[in-house]
């Protein structure tokens, strides 16, 4: 892979921090980094100055005029005030982010959701191979499999966990595996369909949630050290909605 910075080359086995840095400076990289590098020296000053901006600048390669940094401190810290003020107001854990815009005319109706999604009604194949062939399978084909008696939900839910525990040492994409969780979902959805009892085309299905997402009982990491001990004592919205349409859950995963 090509070196874009020429460092790894034997003729600049000696560059020093100051080159270094004018390099990464060069291609535009010292200039992403100057906030993180404000905002770590913020934190050990306790407040954004004029002196931590400039300080900030020699770390990261960049410079900027007296009144440019007048004009930096006087937006860093009416963006401070207002983020204080927005952390004063009490959002739970379980309240979604509002990542869904849908602008509707007056006297308009949203659309039927339910309705969108209609699993095909072809009849399924035999199951050929054993289990570990469905693996690839699409949700729709699984459903179709479940519903038709030819597979249960246990037998999928303990396939997809056991090929988690099989890769995962070379994908490293498990932070925590569910089983027992999973498990218990597992044989109650199958119950649950055996009994004509159908929750919708996820019902029996397993599934991954990323460690963004709280599941009570379990680590909640959010990817980052600080919080790999964190455990939330609740189920975010999409784990609770997943669980009310049957679906299992057998990990949560860093992908």
């Amino acid at each position: 892979m090509p070196d874009p910075t020429g460092i790894s080359q034997r003729k600049h086995a000696g560059i020093d921090r100051r080159r270094f840095l004018a390099r990464l400076s060069a291609m535009g990289f010292a200039a992403m980094a100057f906030p993180q590098v404000l905002y770590a020296l913020a934190s050990q000053k306790g407040a954004v100055t004029k002196e931590v901006i400039v300080d900030a600048e020699k770390l990261a390669a960049v410079s900027f005029t007296d009144a440019q940094r007048d004009l930096m401190l006087k937006g860093l810290n009416s963006l401070e005030k207002d983020f204080r003020t927005l952390r004063k107001v009490p959002l739970p854990n379980r309240v979604p982010p509002a990542l869904d815009f849908r602008p509707l005319l007056p006297g308009s109706a949203p659309p039927d959701e339910k309705a969108s999604f209609l699993p095909a009604k072809a009849k399924p194949a035999a199951v050929k191979g054993g289990v570990d062939s469905l693996a690839f399978l699409p949700v729709g084909r699984l459903a179709r499999l479940l519903r038709a008696g030819k597979v249960k939900s246990v037998d999928l839910t303990r396939m997809y966990i056991g090929r988690l525990k099989r890769y995962d040492p070379v994908l490293h994409c498990v932070i925590t595996l569910t089983e027992e969780r999973a498990m218990k979902q597992a044989e109650q959805a199958d119950r649950e369909l055996a009994a004509g009892r159908d929750r919708g085309p996820l019902h029996g299905i397993p599934w991954g949630a990323k460690d963004l997402f709280a599941v009570k009982g379990y680590r909640t990491t959010w990817g980052a050290a600080p919080y790999k001990n964190q455990v939330i004592d609740e189920d975010a919205a999409i784990v609770e909605r997943l669980d009310a349409a049957g679906a299992v859950l057998v990990a949560k995963l860093s992908l």
